[in-house]
């Protein structure tokens, strides 16, 4: 096999931006498979150019240079991006490969617009398809490894890629991304991991990825990009306590209630975490990841609350997770019962998401599809804030939205922003809480679900859509993907921005069952 040469393009966001929030947080949220995609490619004896797209890039003029074939890794949110970009390097005689979470989620669609689209990926089907390397269309192959693979390369390989990309970020918040683990012990029906086993990485891999990191940054900011991080908290502690001296290298870290009991606790502050995102999701489901057992409603929330505060005497910065719109909801409660929530543990910076289907990465999509419950939202507004794409189960468009809006405007009044900041400690979680609160993730929200809110009563395409009444897009969404995609939008191919919403109802087969036979075959294996 000649030497290929290689574009591996990580897109962190899904268009043109130069918002406060993307400068300083969006080269910060890169991804780790891109880099380490690259990292085989190289092994492999390739030559490989590598860009992290955040927004405030000249996709035109940083893609010129001839390459052979493409790896783009995205989420389900810069799909259109990806899309885009494909076409683009296919009119040129590129291979196009995607890659990530939306290759995951809706491969019947990506196949369309990629040459191959590669679901769990190893070193072993990289080399594959860069040994065929060949147009596959119209349609592409659709490719993935039998599990996610058990070991990867570490912060020291992938350092060329690393440091390209923080050294666009702010001079004081440049963030390394590890893992630790792939998957999740939990099985949360909405999750894109709900059906990927927990898988622990080297630990030993950990150590030396820290003693690394050291070498090359004063003082480190880690993210861990695991789904829940301390799974294995022994371990993941002292792979940690004995590479580096305690408080040297700051982390941020998304786990579970359940995985910080104040012991806990103590050892993540002694050994330099500063930012945790637990995960409450419901008030009355997720008993299990909350340490709350059977407690729902009023009970939860005070439990919960005592918990976040209990969390925030010992790591600086908190952001709780939200789920709006989960089929246990019905009726005030569950907004009231955040809006106490927040009232109680001010401390903690709340992400509330819609809940959205993405494809088939998870199980119970199949189920909203089959009962017809899931809209054909373009996967532009797929991002757990501008769509909820699964009509709610116990409520009317405009009651939800109401609770919505309500909810946010508690969340994100100035009261609460200034007891937030009260109580936040050092100069980085008090300025970060208060550039989310006042631009796109506080304000901003407010202002788009006031807008969507008026539209359901002045706009009928809006809301017969949001009904699944039709399937044609409304102009206030389409209007939206143009201004957002800027000079990306005219390479789109034709048709590229609506998909199939029940491709994955429409690809499954139900099982069918084994043939066992019976017979004097002893010792025979069916």
């Amino acid at each position: 096999m000649r030497p290929r040469r290689v574009t591996i393009l990580d897109l962190v966001t899904k268009g043109p931006t130069n918002s406060l929030y993307a400068r300083v947080m969006n080269q910060n949220l890169a991804s780790i498979m891109p880099q380490v995609v690259g990292v085989w490619c190289e092994e492999l004896g390739h030559q490989v150019r590598f860009f992290c797209y955040t927004g405030r890039e000249d996709l035109h003029r940083e893609l010129l240079d001839e390459t052979d074939i493409v790896f783009i890794g995205a989420f389900t949110r810069s799909a259109l991006t990806a899309y885009a970009i494909s076409s683009m390097f296919r009119a040129r005689g590129a291979v196009t490969v995607l890659g990530g979470p939306h290759a995951r989620s809706y491969p019947q669609d990506a196949a369309k617009y990629f040459d191959y689209v590669v679901g769990f990926t190893d070193k072993n089907l990289i080399q594959d398809i860069l040994a065929d390397c060949a147009q596959h269309r119209p349609l592409g192959v659709q490719l993935a490894a039998t599990r996610q693979p058990t070991a990867l390369p570490g912060a020291k390989e992938r350092w060329k890629f690393i440091e390209p990309t923080i050294a666009k970020a702010p001079t004081s918040f440049k963030v390394v991304p590890m893992i630790g683990s792939m998957g999740c012990p939990y099985t949360c029906g909405f999750c894109v991991d709900a059906n990927v086993d927990y898988q622990p990485l080297s630990f030993d891999q950990i150590s030396e990825d820290l003693k690394f990191l050291r070498t090359k940054l004063k003082r480190p900011i880690v993210a861990w990009h695991d789904p829940n991080f301390g799974v294995r908290f022994q371990e993941y502690m002292n792979a940690i306590e004995t590479a580096i001296p305690p408080d040297s290298i700051d982390f941020i870290a998304e786990s579970t209630l359940s995985l910080l009991a104040e012991p806990h606790l103590k050892r993540l502050k002694q050994n330099g975490f500063k930012a945790i995102l637990p995960g409450i999701e419901s008030w009355y489901d997720m008993g299990d990841k909350s340490r709350t057992g059977r407690h729902r409603g009023q009970e939860k929330v005070k439990q919960v609350a005592d918990h976040i505060n209990l969390i925030l005497r010992y790591i600086p910065y908190v952001q709780v997770n939200f789920v709006l719109g989960l089929d246990s909801d019905q009726g005030s409660e569950p907004f009231d019962l955040t809006k106490q929530f927040l009232d109680l543990a001010p401390g903690a910076f709340p992400a509330f998401s819609l809940l959205t289907a993405f494809g088939q990465a998870a199980p119970f999509n199949r189920e909203l599809q089959r009962d017809g419950r899931v809209l054909p939202f373009p996967f532009h507004f797929l991002d757990n804030n501008h769509a909820m794409n699964v009509r709610p189960k116990h409520y009317a468009w405009p009651e939800f939205y109401d609770y919505v809006v309500d909810l946010s405007r508690h969340a994100f009044s100035w009261p609460m922003i200034a007891r937030r900041m009260m109580l936040n400690r050092g100069w980085i979680p008090t300025w970060f809480n208060f550039i989310r609160s006042v631009s796109s993730e506080g304000f901003g929200r407010i202002k788009y679900h006031t807008k969507i809110r008026g539209l359901l009563d002045t706009n009928v395409s809006v809301r017969n859509f949001l009904e699944g009444e039709t399937l044609e897009l409304p102009k206030f969404y389409a209007r939206k993907i143009r201004g957002k995609l800027g000079p990306l939008y005219d390479l789109l191919p034709e048709g590229a921005t609506m998909h199939d919403h029940h491709a994955y109802l429409h690809s499954y087969q139900e099982p069918t069952p084994a043939l066992v036979e019976v017979g004097p075959l002893p010792g025979l294996v069916h």
